[in-house]
């Protein structure tokens, strides 16, 4: 599907974002190995979070949708049944990198798969840490999917990670359920803890001291009531939009602002945005409230703060539709320490630097990040997603502050974060 964009003159409304992915990832898995029901409302409609969902079901849970609403009736630790065929991920590295943790504390053998980019995507960084805890896992050359996990009795280990990854540290968290003894993961800088606070919500023991994060073996989790906040990632591109635009006026209301995720908050302010939190409250064991967003006339007057270091690590999901921020900002923008990018649903790196050329501005990509020229008048051009849902969303931002028709291919993929989207967007211009 191609999506054509046209230049806004304004931007204005509430836009109510989809439940956050991360969360939802996490609330399902640990409501699967629960004991009795979990309803967990507001879940991301995003096909990643849908892919978690029917590799669940193909292991025997009974999960049960209506609107938003997912009842999930868990199987208990030790109660999930042999797959009948390899477990599908879709396009979700999160579904294949937090499963297999599950999965490697199971008596049975599984398979993990995924489409043409997921299968592309390198596991090791998961591989190494559940071989040390005693799982049988196997992958391709260069430790690609598909991934066979042969489940068992594994041992506890203290693993340090040698890069920050929430996604990696889950893993193992969620393996470590599986464990002879407690298992700790020592983080480089710190990552989003969605894990940390939803083994909490069901009952495990979770401790955290400093950098290291504990988790003890066998625990009864308990199914739970709860709500998804909405995504902020995926607040992200209309933040940036309304910054960008002349005149914008955006409401976003219940978007989660989890203190490792609010660090995106924090550096829009420090910009310059016009940004404003409202209403704010926890539920769940995760923060939320209402944000409001207006055009940001300072923050295009400069350059934007460098991102680097743990800050990058914070920032990554985002860095793409920051990208177009700092095209646009008269002092530009540098990123490093974002390597990560490469090995995302696209190399992001290579895709923000190729999309932004062929819409006028001046780009020099480096290894691990992007030197961005600012105050570019951006002109309409054809935008190569590569399939990758945040490529488009960050090009369609970008289409608002451009001139002529800009043609976003691949567009539907954007379905695989923030289903609604496109409609979304044309709502508030």
């Amino acid at each position: 599907m191609i999506q054509k964009l046209e230049s806004a003159t304004a931007l204005a409304g509430t836009v109510r974002i989809p439940g956050d992915k991360s969360i939802s990832h996490r609330y399902a898995m640990l409501a699967a190995i629960a004991e009795g029901t979990s309803v967990i409302g507001r879940f991301a409609a995003s096909r990643d979070c849908h892919s978690t969902l029917a590799c669940l079901r193909a292991l025997g849970v009974e999960v049960g949708t209506a609107g938003d609403t997912v009842t999930i009736r868990g199987r208990g630790l030790h109660g999930l049944s042999a797959p009948a065929a390899a477990l599908d991920a879709g396009n979700s590295g999160t579904t294949m990198r937090l499963l297999a943790g599950i999965l490697a504390g199971q008596p049975f053998d599984s398979v993990l798969t995924g489409d043409d980019s997921l299968v592309n995507r390198p596991m090791g960084r998961v591989l190494e840490p559940l071989r040390r805890m005693g799982a049988a896992v196997e992958a391709r050359e260069r430790d690609l999917p598909p991934l066979r996990v042969r489940g068992g009795a594994l041992r506890a280990i203290r693993y340090a990670l040698p890069v920050a990854s929430a996604q990696v540290k889950s893993c193992v968290l969620l393996a470590g359920l599986y464990g002879s003894g407690t298992t700790a993961v020592e983080e480089p800088v710190p990552t989003r803890d969605h894990t940390e606070i939803a083994l909490g919500e069901f009952g495990a023991a979770v401790r955290v001291a400093g950098n290291w994060i504990e988790v003890d073996p066998g625990p009864r989790l308990v199914g739970r009531r709860l709500v998804v906040p909405g995504d902020l990632s995926g607040a992200a591109f209309f933040l940036v939009a309304a910054a960008i635009v002349p005149g914008s006026d955006l409401r976003l209301p219940g978007v989660g602002l989890n203190r490792r995720r609010r660090e995106l908050l924090g550096y829009l302010e420090r910009a310059g945005m016009e940004l404003e939190v409202e209403r704010e409250s926890a539920e769940s064991g995760e923060a939320r409230g209402d944000l409001r967003v207006r055009y940001s006339p300072r923050l295009l007057s400069g350059a934007l703060p460098p991102i680097a270091g743990a800050e990058t690590a914070a920032l990554i999901d985002e860095i793409p539709v920051l990208a177009v921020l700092g095209s646009q900002a008269a002092g530009g923008l540098e990123i490093s320490d974002a390597g990560e990018l490469r090995v995302k649903e696209s190399d992001r790196i290579a895709a923000v630097a190729a999309n932004l050329a062929a819409m006028g501005a001046r780009v020099t990509e480096k290894p691990d990040g992007l030197v961005i020229a600012g105050g570019a008048r951006l002109r309409g051009a054809d935008i190569a997603t590569r399939g990758d849902h945040r490529i488009a969303m960050a090009f369609a931002v970008a289409a608002l502050a451009a001139q002529g028709e800009t043609r976003i291919h691949a567009a539907d993929c954007a379905d695989v974060s923030f289903p609604g989207f496109w409609d979304a967007l044309r709502s508030v211009r």
